[in-house]
């Protein structure tokens, strides 16, 4: 295992990637020469030159509808959307191209594409690059979704998104561009697979992504009041594991779901849902959800403090579930 930041994990999983099949391809706005805005992508031209690493222009839309076109006539691009807010411009080629072209073609083609790109705020970046819009393509039949939150995971999971033969979006959380932390370069990550990162006995936590160390902050915390707390790190929103959400909820009867996006028609509600209808019997006591309230991002350091989900709030929601 080798110790590695957030950052490294892409660019190592991107680089073995293209060493283990020519057909890999990437390509974005300044992710050649630059490297990337986080450079996630630095070294790979190069490494790999300009017929494998391209620069575009400043086109999302042509960007994604490029990939598509790519991925249907043998190759498997990863392309980069710089910010998440920004995959609004591309949302033709990956919702109604992308997602569809398996079904609509009788299964005799694939997409073969991943499309990375950074969500989350924290940063000060204000309303239009600060978005979690995870929720939007969860809801489309026909992409994965996936984001993790540590460097192992973004290593695995980005080398399983890439051998995949459907569109997979691969969500990173900016604010954990710099988060460090040991890989195992060896084994797989499998898509759709949630990891129990805390394991409790009183408690459920459901979360992704950079809300998983809040999680588990919130949880060191509440462990000295006697709260035992199991965190679980659902690693793919789309398909998310219900059967590891469902075994957990069965030993701890009570689930707090956790999220920095939007609580309105979220990731949460989705699991809320089938938990109530799936796993009512279980539940001891209502589920809760806790995440960024129906708002766009505030961009005053102060004002975006309050909107980001807080070790307080979470503690807040587990407190009551318990009561």
């Amino acid at each position: 295992m080798t110790e590695m930041k957030y950052t490294q994990a892409i660019n190592t999983a991107l680089a073995d990637a293209m060493r283990a099949d020519e057909t890999v391809i990437v390509f974005g706005e300044d992710i050649a020469a630059a490297g990337g805005s986080f450079k996630a992508t630095r070294g790979l031209l190069d490494a790999f030159g300009q017929a494998r690493v391209r620069d575009t222009p400043i086109s999302e839309a042509s960007i994604v509808a490029m990939a598509v076109g790519a991925s249907m006539t043998g190759l498997k691009p990863v392309v980069e959307i710089m910010f998440m807010d920004f995959i609004t411009l591309a949302m033709d080629a990956l919702v109604n191209q992308a997602a569809k072209a398996h079904f609509m073609f009788g299964g005799r083609a694939s997409v073969p594409m991943v499309l990375r790109t950074p969500h989350g705020g924290g940063l000060n970046a204000g309303p239009q690059h600060s978005q979690c819009l995870e929720a939007w393509l969860a809801h489309v039949p026909g992409l994965k979704v996936v984001c993790p939150s540590n460097p192992n995971d973004a290593y695995g999971l980005l080398r399983a998104a890439i051998d995949d033969p459907n569109p997979v979006v691969f969500i990173e959380h900016k604010g954990m561009y710099g988060l460090k932390g040991e890989v195992d370069t060896s084994v797989p990550v499998n898509l759709g697979q949630a990891k129990i990162v805390r394991p409790g006995k009183d408690v459920t936590i459901v979360t992704y992504g950079a809300t998983v160390h809040t999680s588990l902050k919130a949880a060191q915390k509440l462990a000295s009041t006697g709260i035992d707390v199991e965190v679980l790190d659902l690693r793919t929103l789309q398909p998310w594991d219900a059967y590891a959400v469902f075994e957990s909820v069965s030993r701890t009867h009570r689930l707090v779901i956790v999220h920095e996006a939007v609580v309105a028609f979220g990731i949460g509600a989705e699991i809320a849902a089938r938990v109530a209808d799936e796993a009512f019997d279980e539940l001891d006591a209502p589920i809760l959800r806790v995440g960024a309230p129906f708002m766009p991002v505030p961009f005053a350091r102060s004002l975006e403090s309050h909107y980001m989900v807080s070790v307080d709030r979470i503690c807040d929601a587990i407190q009551k579930s318990v009561a």
